[in-house]
Protein backbone atom coordinates (compact mmCIF):
# COMPACT_ATOMS: atom_id res chain seq x y z
CA UNK A 1 0.00 0.00 0.00
CA UNK A 2 1.35 3.24 -0.90
CA UNK A 3 0.22 6.02 1.87
CA UNK A 4 -0.11 9.44 0.72
CA UNK A 5 1.45 11.95 4.31
CA UNK A 6 1.43 15.94 4.07
CA UNK A 7 4.18 17.49 4.88
CA UNK A 8 3.95 20.93 5.23
CA UNK A 9 2.23 21.75 2.17
CA UNK A 10 3.69 18.73 0.18
CA UNK A 11 2.82 14.92 -0.14
CA UNK A 12 5.14 12.50 0.15
CA UNK A 13 4.50 8.38 -0.34
CA UNK A 14 5.39 6.11 1.94
CA UNK A 15 5.29 2.08 0.79
CA UNK A 16 3.47 0.15 3.17
CA UNK A 17 3.75 -3.94 3.42
CA UNK A 18 0.57 -6.18 4.46
CA UNK A 19 1.78 -6.12 7.91
CA UNK A 20 1.90 -2.56 8.21
CA UNK A 21 -0.88 -2.24 6.65
CA UNK A 22 -2.72 -3.89 9.14
CA UNK A 23 -1.40 -2.50 11.89
CA UNK A 24 -2.46 0.66 10.36
CA UNK A 25 -5.71 -0.73 10.02
CA UNK A 26 -5.71 -1.31 13.92
CA UNK A 27 -4.66 2.10 14.72
CA UNK A 28 -6.78 3.98 13.48
CA UNK A 29 -9.68 2.13 14.27
CA UNK A 30 -11.51 1.81 11.46
CA UNK A 31 -14.17 -0.74 11.40
CA UNK A 32 -16.04 -2.08 7.89
CA UNK A 33 -17.60 -5.58 6.38
CA UNK A 34 -15.17 -8.28 6.56
CA UNK A 35 -15.88 -9.02 2.87
CA UNK A 36 -13.86 -6.01 1.63
CA UNK A 37 -11.50 -5.82 -1.01
CA UNK A 38 -7.91 -4.68 -0.53
CA UNK A 39 -7.88 -1.94 -2.40
CA UNK A 40 -11.31 -0.68 -0.46
CA UNK A 41 -9.85 -1.65 2.45
CA UNK A 42 -6.43 0.80 1.42
CA UNK A 43 -9.10 3.23 0.36
CA UNK A 44 -10.60 3.89 3.69
CA UNK A 45 -6.92 3.85 5.55
CA UNK A 46 -5.97 6.84 3.19
CA UNK A 47 -9.71 8.52 3.77
CA UNK A 48 -8.90 7.90 7.72
CA UNK A 49 -5.82 8.85 7.60
CA UNK A 50 -6.24 12.35 5.68
CA UNK A 51 -9.21 13.07 7.97
CA UNK A 52 -6.93 12.79 11.08
CA UNK A 53 -3.52 13.62 10.14
CA UNK A 54 -3.13 15.21 6.54
CA UNK A 55 -5.56 18.36 7.11
CA UNK A 56 -3.45 21.58 6.46
CA UNK A 57 -3.85 23.07 9.53
CA UNK A 58 -2.95 20.32 11.29
CA UNK A 59 0.53 19.76 9.76
CA UNK A 60 1.18 23.82 9.89
CA UNK A 61 0.58 24.19 13.29
CA UNK A 62 4.43 25.37 14.04
CA UNK A 63 4.18 28.46 11.44
CA UNK A 64 1.73 30.15 14.65
CA UNK A 65 4.00 28.68 17.76
CA UNK A 66 7.67 28.41 16.31
CA UNK A 67 8.96 31.45 18.40
CA UNK A 68 7.84 29.62 21.72
CA UNK A 69 10.48 27.36 23.64
CA UNK A 70 10.06 23.76 22.65
CA UNK A 71 11.24 23.56 26.84
CA UNK A 72 9.43 25.76 28.53
CA UNK A 73 10.09 26.79 32.00
CA UNK A 74 6.98 25.75 34.28
CA UNK A 75 5.49 28.12 36.62
CA UNK A 76 5.24 27.69 40.01
CA UNK A 77 1.82 27.05 41.05
CA UNK A 78 2.13 27.82 44.63
CA UNK A 79 1.41 31.26 44.79
CA UNK A 80 5.26 32.18 45.40
CA UNK A 81 6.82 33.78 42.31
CA UNK A 82 9.43 32.02 40.25
CA UNK A 83 9.85 29.21 38.41
CA UNK A 84 10.31 25.69 38.83
CA UNK A 85 13.14 22.76 37.78
CA UNK A 86 12.60 21.65 34.72
CA UNK A 87 15.11 18.21 35.33
CA UNK A 88 12.51 15.64 36.11
CA UNK A 89 15.34 13.03 36.56
CA UNK A 90 16.36 15.21 39.70
CA UNK A 91 15.37 12.77 42.53
CA UNK A 92 14.97 15.98 44.76
CA UNK A 93 12.38 17.25 42.63
CA UNK A 94 8.93 16.66 43.57
CA UNK A 95 6.15 18.43 41.87
CA UNK A 96 3.29 18.36 44.64
CA UNK A 97 5.76 20.93 46.69
CA UNK A 98 4.88 23.46 43.38
CA UNK A 99 1.47 22.85 43.13
CA UNK A 100 -1.86 24.83 45.16
CA UNK A 101 -2.49 21.93 46.74
CA UNK A 102 -5.18 21.18 49.63
CA UNK A 103 -4.41 19.60 52.88
CA UNK A 104 -7.25 19.91 55.41
CA UNK A 105 -4.73 19.26 58.33
CA UNK A 106 -2.84 22.09 57.39
CA UNK A 107 -5.93 24.25 57.03
CA UNK A 108 -6.49 22.84 60.88
CA UNK A 109 -2.83 23.62 62.23
CA UNK A 110 -3.21 27.45 60.68
CA UNK A 111 -6.63 27.52 62.21
CA UNK A 112 -4.98 26.44 65.55
CA UNK A 113 -2.04 29.05 65.01
CA UNK A 114 -4.34 31.68 64.61
CA UNK A 115 -6.15 31.31 67.83
CA UNK A 116 -2.81 30.95 69.71
CA UNK A 117 -2.04 34.52 67.83
CA UNK A 118 -5.15 36.22 68.63
CA UNK A 119 -4.38 34.84 72.76
CA UNK A 120 -1.37 36.46 72.93
CA UNK A 121 -2.30 39.51 71.65
CA UNK A 122 -5.95 39.73 73.92
CA UNK A 123 -3.35 39.02 76.51
CA UNK A 124 -1.27 42.03 75.81
CA UNK A 125 -3.41 44.63 74.95
CA UNK A 126 -6.68 46.40 75.73
CA UNK A 127 -9.92 44.68 73.74
CA UNK A 128 -10.66 47.68 71.40
CA UNK A 129 -7.02 47.51 70.71
CA UNK A 130 -6.30 43.64 70.28
CA UNK A 131 -9.59 43.76 67.90
CA UNK A 132 -7.95 46.15 65.72
CA UNK A 133 -4.70 44.77 65.43
CA UNK A 134 -6.08 41.26 64.77
CA UNK A 135 -8.39 42.92 61.87
CA UNK A 136 -5.49 44.39 60.18
CA UNK A 137 -2.48 41.78 60.69
CA UNK A 138 -3.82 38.55 61.04
CA UNK A 139 -7.04 39.05 59.19
CA UNK A 140 -6.04 41.49 56.42
CA UNK A 141 -7.82 44.53 56.49
CA UNK A 142 -6.53 47.78 55.81
CA UNK A 143 -6.54 50.40 57.89
CA UNK A 144 -9.18 52.06 55.93
CA UNK A 145 -11.43 49.31 56.14
CA UNK A 146 -11.09 48.64 59.47
CA UNK A 147 -11.65 52.60 60.46
CA UNK A 148 -15.03 52.35 58.36
CA UNK A 149 -16.32 49.30 60.01
CA UNK A 150 -16.14 50.58 63.11
CA UNK A 151 -17.45 53.85 61.74
CA UNK A 152 -14.02 55.99 62.89
CA UNK A 153 -11.37 57.81 60.48
CA UNK A 154 -8.45 56.56 59.03
CA UNK A 155 -6.55 58.83 60.30
CA UNK A 156 -7.19 58.29 64.14
CA UNK A 157 -6.90 54.35 63.40
CA UNK A 158 -3.79 54.58 61.91
CA UNK A 159 -2.23 56.20 65.03
CA UNK A 160 -3.92 54.26 67.39
CA UNK A 161 -2.76 51.31 65.04
CA UNK A 162 0.80 52.49 65.20
CA UNK A 163 1.00 53.31 68.98
CA UNK A 164 -0.37 49.79 69.88
CA UNK A 165 2.41 48.12 67.58
CA UNK A 166 4.73 50.25 69.40
CA UNK A 167 3.76 48.57 72.64
CA UNK A 168 4.25 45.13 71.46
CA UNK A 169 7.71 46.15 70.55
CA UNK A 170 8.26 47.09 74.03
CA UNK A 171 6.72 43.94 74.97
CA UNK A 172 7.94 41.11 72.94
Amino acid sequence: MKLKVRFEDKFQTIELDAKATEEMWITLSIEADEDITQEEKEQLIQDEWDKQFNRPEYNNWHKETRHIDPAPKRKRMDGRAGYICADEDDASFDIMDYLNTYDPTEDYGNKFEYEERCKKIRAEVKPAQADMLIAIILDGMTVAEYAESIGDTANNVSHRYRRTVNNLKKIF
